[in-house]
């Protein structure tokens, strides 16, 4: 399994999102109740720009483990969504 997570974070931090998300699906498929798995799923369509889509991974990784490194990383995208800054309107 390790293998598996450091295969996937290679791919996922060389760009090759794909190559990842291709891995993630074969290795769900067999255990759909992995955090880790639903986790780096996210980080790949956060990758991608696909927020909403990693904010469900990583909730789900969250509904499995709710020590899971999906809840910083959850709570970093709230974080990022939550900010606007007045002084930039009307510019």
């Amino acid at each position: 399994m390790c293998k598996d997570y450091r295969e996937i974070r290679q791919d996922i931090t060389q760009g090759r999102t794909a190559e990842a998300m291709e891995k993630l699906d074969a290795a769900l498929v067999s255990r759909p109740a992995d955090a880790t798995l639903h986790y780096l799923r996210g980080n790949v369509f956060r990758k991608q720009g696909r927020w909403s889509d990693a904010i469900n991974c990583y909730l789900a990784a969250e509904a499995i483990d709710p020590e899971s490194p999906a809840a910083e990383a959850r709570a970093m995208l709230d974080d990022i969504f939550a900010f606007y800054n007045k002084d930039m309107y009307n510019q």
